[in-house]
């Protein structure tokens, strides 16, 4: 069988794609030329297994989403403490390429590193070489968390240089503070091709993996960030990521983000999953207006609200709890919580299931939770299993899905057989 979750992603662009309003951005002319009917999203799992659909090959300028990399990567280079010194973490309440300064102690500083002024600020932190200078340093870690060689868009480069008037000044009222101690023209041509870096939908979610991954690289293995440096940003996305629509995000799709000004969004839920969605016309806060659409179902249909308050329970069946109880008969021992998640990493397990007419059990006694999400994939698995031929059981002591047994095809006897299997 194949796992439904490539034709569910293909499904929700279809069903987006009639979703209308919004403007190019228009203040960096290349911007204001983009493609307006481009539409991508992928999504990440856990161990790094990738899934997308629609104009997912298609680079777009990471723009703003690069300031939550970027605030990550300072923060395991310098050091928390370090760090908060020079800029904040309290949401503004204004657009984000306001001026905006919170003093507090006797010290000025940008509120938060995700409003230009604070991204700014964090950009002229990242440490240089004589040989590498901070766009390029930047260039190399980003290509390493997306796991190819990324590169500069020099034409939004030089269009956004060239229109800069709005970060050149915030850049030089950072230097007249001294929040900035170097040569501000220097550092925001610097931030400005930090933004220009070519990414795909695909990248993103790689990107953002090690973010859902509490700071592990999934597919090397290797930590990069620290559990802090992880929750810190994780935190400041939460508050600050959608400027000043992160109320309202929070609320309708309650899973940490970041948006940018090309049309991209990155969405984390932790331990359990990543997002990342592209469509390039955006809402007057400077967020991609189909991408909070697709943001939002996807939240819905998923179960990912943050404050669902529901746990992942990481494995809902190892390997050992796969076993041939007689010949061509197979059970599947389930436990923990079933959502998303969890429903795709079984699903991605019965892939391996070959056509054939043998009997596959599944025991749910050790499920404590279903979500609605996680019925549907489980039904939906059970639905394709049996179209391959096979013959399905449940094992469902408490009724944890309690209209299947209308759906399912198998026997009392074959029922009465499985009695001690969870025992």
């Amino acid at each position: 069988m194949n796992t439904p979750v490539p034709e569910y992603l293909a499904d929700l662009l279809q069903n987006c794609k009639a979703a209308h309003g919004g403007e190019l951005a228009d203040y960096i002319p290349e911007l204001a030329s983009a493609d307006p009917n481009k539409l991508a999203v992928a999504l990440t799992t856990l161990d790094g297994l990738v899934y997308s659909a629609g104009d997912d090959d298609y680079e777009f300028s990471i723009q703003s989403i690069s300031k939550a990399f970027a605030y990550a990567y300072v923060i395991e280079k310098l050091g928390l403490k370090a760090v908060l010194e020079k800029v904040g973490v309290e949401p503004s309440g204004e657009a984000f390429n306001e001026i905006s300064l919170d003093q507090t102690d006797d010290k000025v500083k940008p509120k938060n590193p995700m409003i230009n002024s604070g991204a700014i600020t964090i950009h002229s932190l990242i440490p240089t070489t004589d040989s590498t200078d901070r766009a390029e340093t930047i260039l190399r870690f980003f290509s390493k968390l997306a796991g190819r060689d990324l590169s500069f868009d020099m034409a939004i480069y030089q269009s956004e240089k060239d229109t800069a008037f709005r970060n050149l000044s915030i850049g030089y009222s950072l230097r007249n503070l001294n929040i900035l101690e170097s040569d501000p023209i220097e550092i925001v041509e610097s931030y400005v091709k930090q933004c220009s870096i070519k990414v795909t939908v695909k990248d993103l979610v790689n990107m953002i993996g090690v973010l859902v991954n509490g700071g592990i690289l999934p597919k090397t293995g290797e930590r990069i960030f620290s559990h802090l440096t992880v929750r810190q940003v994780l935190t400041v996305m939460t508050t600050c990521g959608m400027y000043n629509a992160a109320g309202d995000w929070l609320a309708a799709v309650g899973i940490p983000a970041k948006s940018g000004v090309s049309g991209g969004i990155i969405g984390v839920l932790p331990g359990q999953v990543g997002l990342a969605v592209f469509a390039p016309k955006l809402d007057r806060y400077g967020n991609s207006v189909r991408g909070i659409d697709i943001m939002q179902q996807m939240s819905s249909d998923m179960g990912l609200h943050l404050l669902e308050g529901i746990p992942s329970s990481r494995a809902i069946v190892n390997d050992e709890d796969i076993t041939e109880v007689k010949q061509d008969v197979k059970v599947y021992k389930l436990q923990g919580v079933l959502q998303f998640s969890e429903a795709e990493r079984l699903l991605r397990k019965l892939q391996d299931e070959d056509h054939g007419d043998n009997t596959i059990i599944f025991d749910l006694s050790h499920i404590s939770l279903v979500n609605e999400v996680g019925r549907r994939m489980l039904l939906d698995g059970i639905d394709r299993l049996r179209a391959d031929g096979h013959d399905i059981a449940l094992v469902d002591p408490e009724h944890i899905l309690p209209d299947a047994k209308t759906k399912l095809n198998f026997t009392p006897k074959i029922y009465e057989d499985l009695a001690d299997i969870s025992k």
